[in-house]
């Protein structure tokens, strides 16, 4: 059964029952100078391999640096999957594959995306998957779906085809605006998670409807920035900021971002990642665009766990008055 932890302040979620086999799950490199406390209650390594796990513990992971504690590695934990990168890349507007496979190589994506479509019965020949597969996380999506019917099916599709049971779950309204369907995205996504997929679904910066998937069992919400292929950048900062704080699985941007300004954004309000394509696919320089990507999702990563200071209605002074020079006007 899947458990929610709060680890080094991170909600995390965890299918494994022992504190040894949450280090295996999250792999937690276990070196002899890591230090775990349960509950504010350091657990001793020898009882790891026996201390029951429960849904709500926090956790604190650490281990001695140089100068004082280091708290453990920084992961995107997406239901049963462990991610270095907080960066998803689609694939597709590439002009050509050769681009498309050094963009993503300069990304340092772990994950990427692909549609299901239907092949060609006259000419079918060995396609950009069987290489993808080499490298990285394929998550399969079911874009093109308007209908619940037609969402699942090509799920189902998508797991015999790929053997995986991660989806990102697409239902559209039309095919002028691309935005999600809710109405046909709820059940879609209800529907998919007792067949026992992984559901990623893409959805409007709502956060009642991010709250009513997470409850029908999603493994995260992906929330758009802005419609599709749009480049905009995140339009509703207070929304996003508000779906940050009220999940309880991983939030990741979805849709609309153009440069690498907009991910460092989505990186500060707190998002777990973010999925792009069209803007580095479309870049003058994919390559490049794809290289600076990579760095704002670590700028902006690292800037959200710093703490930003309060934004402040009047100017604060950097340095002291005491002891300024201060001239006496003569009269």
């Amino acid at each position: 059964m899947k458990k929610k932890l709060v680890i080094n302040g991170k909600n995390t979620f965890v299918f494994s029952e022992t504190l040894l086999k949450v280090l295996n799950e999250l792999d937690i490199i276990k070196s002899q100078n890591l230090a775990i406390a349960v509950n504010e209650e350091v657990i001793q390594k020898n009882n790891w391999k026996n201390y029951k796990i429960k849904s709500g513990d926090t956790v604190e992971i650490v281990e001695p640096l140089k100068g004082g504690w280091k708290i453990m590695k920084d992961h995107l934990f997406v239901a049963n999957k462990n991610f270095k990168s907080r960066l998803f890349m689609g694939t597709s507007r590439y002009p050509n594959h050769q681009i498309m496979l050094e963009s993503l190589n300069a990304s340092k994506t772990e994950v990427v995306t692909v549609a299901i479509r239907r092949i060609s019965l006259k000419k079918y020949n060995e396609n950009i998957i069987d290489i993808l597969k080499q490298k990285y996380f394929i998550l399969p999506n079911t874009a093109g779906c308007y209908t619940v019917k037609e969402a699942v099916l090509t799920a189902e599709l998508a797991r015999e085809a790929l053997k995986t049971n991660f989806v990102k779950l697409e239902v559209i309204g039309n095919d002028e605006d691309l935005l999600p369907d809710v109405e046909n995205l709820i059940p879609a996504a209800k529907e998919l998670v007792k067949k026992n997929f992984n559901v990623l679904p893409y959805c409007n910066d709502d956060p009642i409807v991010c709250k009513k998937l997470e409850d029908v069992g999603c493994s995260a919400v992906m929330p758009l920035a802005a419609p599709i292929g749009s480049g905009m950048g995140i339009q509703n900062q207070h929304n996003i900021k508000l779906i940050v704080e009220e999940s309880n699985v991983p939030v990741i941007i979805d849709a609309g971002v153009g440069t690498a300004s907009d991910v460092a954004i989505a990186m500060e309000l707190g998002c777990d990642g973010v999925l792009l394509n069209t803007a580095v696919a479309e870049a003058q320089n994919p390559k490049l665009m794809a290289k600076a990507m990579a760095d704002a999702i670590k700028a902006g990563r690292n800037a959200f766990l710093a703490g930003r200071i309060p934004k402040r209605f009047f100017a604060k002074h950097s340095t002291t008055n005491k002891g300024r020079i201060h001239l006496i006007k003569k009269n």
